[in-house]
């Protein structure tokens, strides 16, 4: 009983294709969700934005975070909040990079397994 409540970095949880090059294992609470984003070299999220909260912890590698338009440039132990609606998004250099994304709260479409952003892309955001 209880062993529901552990999880692994490494394994486990709902597989979801973000984007090209991009994969996520979604582990769901009641009233928040971790995402382990595993993100290939030269890879790109699009920029897009959703009404949860997001904070984000850059496990291994390095990355540019793009936030309302400005980019960040992010490596491994740096963590960062998206207060909700914000349009954001990243890309990848020449290395692999592991980020865990926490959501509050949980975001419905990442509910199940499945491809894309869900409802949160929006074509109007781009570069910004």
């Amino acid at each position: 009983m209880g062993r529901e409540w552990f999880h692994n970095l490494r394994e486990g949880g709902i597989s979801r294709t973000l984007a090209k090059g991009i994969r996520a294992r979604i582990f769901c609470g009641t009233h928040l969700m971790l995402s382990v984003v595993e993100l290939d070299p030269w890879s790109e999220s699009p920029v897009h934005s959703h009404p949860n909260e997001q904070w984000g912890v850059c496990l291994e590698g390095e990355w540019i975070r793009i936030q309302e338009g400005q980019e960040h440039p992010v490596r491994s132990g740096d963590f960062w909040e998206t207060p909700p609606n914000v349009a954001h998004g990243g890309r990848t250099l020449g290395q692999r990079c592991v980020i865990l994304d926490i959501f509050a709260p949980p975001r419905e479409e990442y509910r199940r397994p499945g491809t894309g952003l869900g409802a949160a892309l929006d074509p109007t955001l781009r570069g910004g």
